[in-house]
């Protein structure tokens, strides 16, 4: 059964705004449950994760879920596009996941 790239977007974009609610008592967990939903909702809906494989995406997801509570986003999603390029460990297609970061940051207006 093929992954649900977009529930795993919502399932993991929720834990981190729970997470980062905890971890800073001035952040409303409700407020931050909206903007990483509404981040979710921009990055599926802007087709960001569909020319990725499974893994990929996954990783993408991961990734996007640390550099968006950076203090600086659009820096973090940018250094994650530039890693992917010079060491991609173990992606499938390195190209493509540098590529989706870009495509974040430019969908996020990061």
């Amino acid at each position: 059964m093929p992954l649900d790239v977009a529930g795993a977007l919502r399932d993991r974009f929720l834990a981190t705004a729970e997470a980062v609610a905890r971890a800073r008592p001035e952040v409303d967990a409700g407020t931050a449950r909206e903007v990483f939903l509404e981040a979710a909702t921009l990055l599926h809906d802007g087709l960001v994760l569909d020319d990725l494989d499974e893994h990929d995406a996954l990783a993408v997801v991961a990734g996007l879920s640390l550099a968006l509570v950076a203090d600086d986003p659009g820096a973090g999603v940018r250094a994650r596009s530039r890693a992917a390029a010079e060491d991609p460990g173990d992606l499938h297609d390195p190209g493509a996941v540098s590529a989706a970061y870009l495509l974040a940051a430019a969908t996020l207006q990061l």
